[in-house]
């Protein structure tokens, strides 16, 4: 039986949260304030649930290095109140990542 930290269990609803404020965001016409929650949570809650470490080697892996760019790319342009380029910009990363 693997067992799981409560640093583990904390992750996984911060990036539950995350998820749900991105999908909040979307359906009230593009939010900037719940897309930028939303990614900054999801984030955080990703490095919680698989660790910092495994979470920087995922990203910046020789291969990824494309994915990676347009998914932190799109965050920051949200984070810039630019929502509909950002989500764009992550969504093309997002599928390069896990292409």
């Amino acid at each position: 039986m693997v067992s799981i930290t409560e640093w583990q269990k904390i992750g996984v609803g911060t990036a539950g949260f995350g998820v749900f404020f991105v999908f909040l965001g979307m359906l009230l016409y593009f939010d900037s304030v719940l897309l930028a929650f939303g990614n900054l949570l999801f984030l955080t809650g990703l490095s919680l649930v698989i660790g910092l470490r495994k979470t920087f080697f995922f990203f910046f892996q020789r291969h990824k290095l494309k994915g990676t760019g347009f998914f932190l790319g799109g965050v920051i342009v949200v984070l810039l109140r630019w929502p509909l380029l950002g989500m764009l910009l992550e969504t093309y990363g997002f599928f390069n990542l896990f292409k």
